[in-house]
């Protein structure tokens, strides 16, 4: 997954951390090692983090037998639950909160 290109012009959001001597030195030796700028370094490879964390919510591999079994289970008729069902039809589940 990569991250889209961005103008340094569009820049215009400011964010702020703190580092220990360590990581420091480590992300201008990466940077360095690269050859771009610690901000374009940091951007980069925190975007490509989150894209990674947001792909685990929105994307699934699986095998073919896999995915079939998916999409047939998904094209069964629904199946009423009548316990379910009965739990749904009551309007209040949860007692109220008294007003004070």
């Amino acid at each position: 997954m990569k991250t889209a290109p961005v103008n340094k012009k569009n820049r215009t959001r400011r964010l702020n951390l703190r580092a220990t001597e360590h990581q420091e030195r480590l992300i201008r030796t990466g940077a360095q090692t690269r050859g771009v700028s610690v901000t374009d370094f940091i951007l980069e490879s925190a975007c490509l983090q989150a894209e990674h964390a947001l792909a685990d919510k929105r994307e699934f591999i699986v095998s073919s037998k896999q995915r079939q079994a998916f999409l047939e289970a998904l094209d069964r008729p629904a199946h009423v639950n009548p316990k379910l069902a009965q739990l749904f039809s009551n309007p209040i589940v949860l007692p109220r909160a008294s007003n004070r």
